[in-house]
């Protein structure tokens, strides 16, 4: 169910709900505006409560000089298959499968970055499981997405315990079918992120064993196709500083966003406040700290096999969009 059906708020209304001066002056300047050829349009790729979702609650998606096509997926995979395909020209996800996808040849960079509390990605086990630490994991199955966010969770909490990836087996399954395998005993423990968590934890009653706290950078981040960084510059900076004022909206009003959220989505708010509230997201700079914590983080996956060879961090970012974030 797509978000613009539901939630329409005016620049004002926005404002109104608290919209800082530091957001505000992260709108698109006329000029640059006036710089995006007439007709340009995006084909942007989201997850559920990404872009799309806080952009929108924000209001800042009433008067683009652009058309976005947005195309919603449930996890990072087949999101960054649709940008490899060409699907989709623009698109969101952690810093984990973001590395996965590029190593692997996609032709794109990351133009954008995002840094949330690790500990919204959390191995979770049901409520009444014995297993309460991750050597208690040895001999169990896990279900997470491959080259996810959760993936990487279960690499990083296996190495920080001393245990080999072999030492559990992983069942890779998309967030809706690992929740269900979970619930019915199939999988002994779930490694997931985000809202995921927060329901399991607040409406299923499982425990997290884990948190990627430690362990996990954090980062998420927008990534174009090359050709599109060619041929749409213009736009991308504007949704990387519309996105960037939103998320800060979102930081100052919280509950607020999750509100909006919840009743979009259909979820009880006291969910969405929780995820919000733990994830903090806010946008950072494409500097030297983000990528030697993504070499990190393509490092691990490289020493497990994951990626064929090592990949050089720095040659997969476009720092040059960095200007749309206030200085």
């Amino acid at each position: 169910m797509s978000l613009g059906n539901h939630i329409a708020l005016s620049r004002r209304h926005a404002l109104g709900l608290g919209l800082g001066a530091a957001a505000a002056s992260l709108l698109p300047p006329e000029q640059a505006r006036a710089a995006i050829p007439a007709g340009t349009v995006l084909k942007v790729g989201d997850q559920k409560g990404g872009v799309q979702s806080v952009i929108e609650a924000a209001g800042l998606l009433s008067d683009l000089p652009y058309r976005i096509e947005w195309s919603q997926f449930p996890s990072a995979a087949p999101l960054l298959e649709a940008l490899n395909a060409g699907a989709i020209e623009v698109g969101y996800a952690g810093d984990a499968p973001t590395t996965f996808a590029l190593a692997a040849g996609t032709a794109a960079k990351i133009i954008g970055a995002v840094r949330s509390n690790p500990q919204s990605t959390t191995i979770l086990v049901p409520g009444a499981s014995p297993i309460r630490s991750v050597a208690d994991l040895k001999g169990k199955t896990i279900g997470t997405g491959r080259g996810s966010i959760g993936h990487y969770l279960v690499l990083a909490s296996l190495k920080a315990n001393g245990l080999k990836p072999d030492d559990v087996k992983i069942a890779f399954l998309l967030p809706s079918d690992a929740k269900s395998a979970l619930a019915a005993g199939s999988v002994d423990a779930w490694s997931s992120w985000g809202i995921y968590v927060s329901q399991a934890l607040l409406v299923d009653g499982a425990r997290a064993v884990v948190t990627g706290t430690g362990l996990m950078s954090g980062l998420s981040y927008q990534s174009a196709t090359l050709d599109a960084i060619a041929t749409k510059r213009e736009a991308l900076v504007d949704l990387i500083r519309r996105f960037a004022a939103a998320r800060l909206w979102a930081l100052e009003n919280s509950n607020a966003y999750a509100d909006i959220w919840a009743k979009t989505v259909g979820v009880d708010p006291a969910i969405a406040r929780h995820t919000f509230g733990v994830e903090r997201a806010r946008p950072v700079a494409l500097d030297g700290a983000v990528i030697a914590e993504q070499q990190a983080t393509s490092d691990l996956w490289r020493e497990f096999g994951i990626i064929p060879k090592r990949l050089d961090a720095a040659a997969i970012f476009d720092p040059s969009f960095n200007g749309a974030l206030p200085a």
